[in-house]
Parts: C-alpha cells; sequence; structure tokens
C-alpha cells in the first residue's frame, strides 16, 4: 500500500541523543517484508519463500544493499528507534514484530583489528511486515530502495550479519528449517546463507 506523506518529515541529524552500552553506540533496525497472497486462494500466504520479499535500500556509489538501521536515541525505545529508521531511510511503516531477530556488534573498518568497543555499535534487528509505503520519505535523495526476493537479498546483502538476520526472518516465518549450530551452506535455490547460533559473536562493518 502505496501513501503520499502530507507533512515533511526531516531525518534526525547529530548524535547528541544518542544512547550509549558503555562505549558501544546503541543501533537499531529492521528487515522489512511483505508477503503476495496466492492468486488461487488470496486466504493463503503459506510458507513459500517465492511469494515472500523484502525490502533493501541502497547507499551512493555501492551496488549492494542493506537494511534500514540506525542511531537508538535516548527519547524513544527501541522498537520506536527502528521503525523511525525504516519510515527515514526507506519511506516505510508498518508492525514490528518485538521479538528480536538478533543483535550484531559492528565494527568499523578502523577499529576491525582492536579488541576495544570504542569506535563499535551494538546493533539490534527487528522484523517488520510493511503496511504503508511513502511516495516521498526524508533519505531519499541518498537511499533508494528496492524489493527483492529471498534469494537475491542473500546476494546483495553487503555483510553477513544481513543474511544472518534475513535467515532467522525466515526461520521465523516456517519458510526455511532452523537449523542450531553456526555454518555456511547453500540450499536447494543455490542461495548463500549464513546461520548462527548466537548473534553475540557476529561482528560485522558499520
Amino acid at each position: 500500500m502505496s501513501s503520499s506523506s502530507p507533512d515533511k518529515v526531516l531525518a534526525r541529524k547529530g548524535r547528541h541523543k544518542q544512547r550509549y552500552d558503555n562505549e558501544y553506540r546503541l543501533v537499531a533496525g529492521c528487515v522489512p517484508y511483505r508477503t503476495k497472497k496466492d492468486e488461487g486462494n488470496p486466504c493463503s500466504l503459506g510458507n513459500d519463500p517465492g511469494r515472500m520479499e523484502v525490502l533493501m535500500i541502497s547507499t551512493p556509489n555501492r551496488t549492494d544493499m542493506v537494511f534500514p538501521k540506525g542511531g537508538w536515541e535516548d527519547d524513544e525505545d527501541v522498537y520506536e528507534a527502528a521503525s523511525r529508521e525504516a519510515m527515514e531511510e526507506a519511506g516505510v511503516k508498518g508492525i514490528i514484530d518485538r521479538a528480536t531477530l538478533g543483535h550484531w556488534v559492528f565494527k568499523s573498518k578502523s577499529s576491525q583489528k582492536s579488541n576495544s568497543p570504542r569506535g563499535a555499535c551494538k546493533g539490534y534487528i527487528f522484523a517488520m511486515e510493511v503496511t504503508e509505503e511513502l511516495e516521498s520519505w526524508p533519505e531519499q535523495a541518498t537511499h533508494g530502495r528496492r524489493w527483492v526476493s529471498p534469494g537475491e537479498a542473500y546476494q546483495l546483502c553487503r555483510y553477513d550479519w544481513m543474511r544472518e538476520a534475513l535467515t532467522a526472518l525466515l526461520e521465523r516465518l516456517s519458510m526455511i528449517e532452523a537449523v542450531g549450530s553456526t555454518q555456511e551452506r547453500t540450499d536447494q535455490t543455490g542461495m548463500y546463507i549464513m546461520l548462527q547460533t548466537t548473534s553475540d559473536g557476529a561482528v560485522a562493518l558499520c
């Protein structure tokens, strides 16, 4: 469902309200998704990944894509932060599943070899079932958006944590079988999947 935004909403800037956990900058984000009804049975969504799409966003000068995420601020809870980032970066609103898909530590390129949390982010990622698409959004000039299949999303994901979050979403929606240990595998369609045991140890770039 698409809609126009009657009042121009500006993206939040700066970090004066940023939350921290010791030296970790706290981040919230989501994997926006939608499911397409079976034309032969409109009441059924089923568990076929072919009827499910996720929304990814682009960034300047890159061919890979990301899921919306950003700083969690001190005047909002983590669910509000994830919802706000989805609206600001991807122009969508929806229903946040309050059970997190996982949380990850994101490190900048300059701090990849450091054991210190300084310069690192701790991110909480949620599933969002999209109910509304805005025709314009605050960061539209720098973030395009694109609905893709799960298989295409695995190929486009910039970082491993994104594949792990997507895997967690598909498991939750019963679209793939849950696996209890970390491993890399190729499924029947040939798409790459990183399966997690725990998100605490996952390290990616911010």
